[in-house]
C-alpha cells in the first residue's frame, strides 16, 4: 500500500484558526482585522462574566468584558464559533465534580440559547484540566478543549479534549513559525497553525500590530484554509471515518463530507457516499 495523506477541503496543504477568551471589547477590533484578511477563528465565553448593561469601565482598565448584548451584536452573523469557556471561569480541575458539570453544561445551554447556535467547543478557563474534568467533558457533548498548551508546531490533533496549540500571539517566535508554516515543503500529512490568546494583551501592551503583521502575513493565501475549530474538528474527524480496503486500493466515504486527499494517483477528491480507486 502507497502513503496516503489527509488534504483540507480543494486540497488544502495548510489550515490556520485562531481561538480568543473571555468576550472582551477587543474583539471587536480583532474581528475586523481577521475579516480584513480573511481568518477565521473561535471566541471563548463564560456566560456567566458578562458586564451588566450599561456598566461603565473604569478609566483605564484593559479587560473589558462586554455585556450579553454587545457580545451578541458582535458575534453573531460574524462567521465566528463560539465556544465554552467554564460558567463562572473557575478552574475545572479544582471544582467538585458536580459543579465541574454545570460549569460546562450550563455554560453551553447559555450560550446554545443567547447565539441560536449548537455549541460543541471549549477553551478551559486558564488552560487546565484533569481527566475526570475531560470525560465530563466527553459526558456533556463537546467536542474539542483547548488548553494553553504549546507545541510551536503544525501537527493534526489527536486528543481533542486536551488540545493544544501551535502558540499564544505573545510567543517571540511568532513570526518565525509563521514564515516556517509556509515555507515548509509538505509532502506527507497537511499542517495546522493554531493560534490563542486575548484580545485584551494588545491593548494592555500597545503591540496592536503582532496580529496586524501575522494577518497580513497568513491572511488571503489559497493555499490555506480558513477554519473555525469547531470546522477543522469536524473536517478531520470526518476524514477518520474514511473507509480502506485492505490493500488501499479503494476508498469508501460514508460521512457527509467532501474530503479530499494525496494519493499515488494524486489528488483526490470523494464526495459523500462515493467509493473510488486510489491507487
Amino acid at each position: 500500500m502507497d502513503n496516503i495523506f489527509m488534504r483540507f477541503p480543494e486540497g488544502k496543504k495548510r489550515a490556520l484558526t485562531l481561538s480568543y477568551d473571555d468576550g472582551v471589547e477587543q474583539d471587536a477590533r480583532l474581528i475586523e482585522i481577521m475579516k480584513r484578511h480573511g481568518l477565521k477563528g473561535t471566541f471563548n465565553i463564560s456566560s456567566e462574566m458578562y458586564s451588566e448593561e450599561g456598566y461603565v469601565h473604569p478609566e483605564g482598565k484593559v479587560q473589558r468584558r462586554m455585556t450579553k448584548s454587545q457580545c451578541q451584536a458582535l458575534y453573531k452573523n460574524s462567521g465566528m464559533e463560539i465556544a465554552v469557556h467554564g460558567l463562572h471561569h473557575r478552574h475545572m480541575e479544582k471544582q467538585p465534580l458536580n459543579l465541574c458539570v454545570q460549569e460546562v453544561a450550563q455554560d453551553r445551554l447559555n450560550l446554545e440559547k443567547e447565539y441560536g447556535c449548537i455549541v460543541r467547543g471549549m477553551a478551559y478557563p486558564y488552560g487546565t484540566t484533569s481527566d475526570e474534568v475531560v470525560e465530563i467533558l466527553r459526558m456533556c457533548g463537546i467536542a474539542y478543549a483547548r488548553t494553553t498548551v504549546s507545541t510551536k508546531g503544525f501537527d493534526i490533533p489527536t486528543d481533542w479534549l486536551r488540545l493544544s496549540a501551535t502558540c499564544r500571539h505573545a510567543d517571540p517566535e511568532l513570526m518565525e513559525l509563521a514564515h516556517r508554516f509556509v515555507e515548509t515543503d509538505i509532502k506527507e500529512g497537511p499542517a495546522l497553525f493554531y493560534l490563542w490568546g486575548h484580545a485584551y494583551e494588545f491593548e494592555g501592551q500597545n503591540n496592536w500590530s503582532v496580529i496586524e503583521e501575522f494577518a497580513e502575513f497568513l491572511g488571503s493565501r489559497e493555499d490555506i484554509w480558513y477554519a473555525t475549530n469547531i470546522e477543522i474538528y469536524d473536517y478531520v474527524e470526518a476524514y477518520r471515518k474514511l473507509i480502506f480496503s485492505m490493500d488501499g486500493s479503494r476508498v469508501y466515504n460514508p460521512t457527509c463530507t467532501i474530503l479530499y486527499m494525496e494519493t499515488p494517483k494524486g489528488l483526490l477528491c470523494v464526495k459523500p457516499g462515493e467509493m473510488l480507486c486510489c491507487q
